[in-house]
């Protein structure tokens, strides 16, 4: 589960992320990365998951699946770091997909830094 300082809430922060920045995409999910210059707290992470993807339970397990995946590579990520993570279709597991996604974005990253 991720901490509180972690999670992305506001509507603000998802749009702003998700239009600016930095993306990767895969077969199932899309990841957006921006570095915020007004944080300076932990990296924090949303997530957009469409009905499109599959009924509340399904929703909410792909959620929860995706929070532990992304928590062991928060510290990968600088801390003044907002992700987004889009899901465009289920899948039985997400981990390996995350892993490579998190790779590309952030080379992305340095590379434009």
């Amino acid at each position: 589960m991720l901490s509180a300082a972690n999670r992305l809430r506001a509507s603000k922060d998802f749009a702003q992320t998700t239009k600016t920045g930095f993306r990767a995409t895969s077969h199932s999910l899309v990841l957006y990365f921006r570095s915020a210059e007004n944080l300076t707290i932990a990296p924090q992470v949303g997530l957009i998951i469409n009905k499109s993807v599959g009924g509340s339970v399904t929703r909410h397990r792909i959620a929860r699946q995706l929070r532990h995946a992304i928590k062991d590579h928060l510290s990968l990520f600088p801390s003044n770091s907002q992700i987004v993570i889009r899901v465009l279709r289920e899948k039985p597991e997400f981990t390996a997909e995350l892993s490579e996604l998190v790779t590309k974005v952030l080379s992305k990253a340095v590379v434009k830094a």
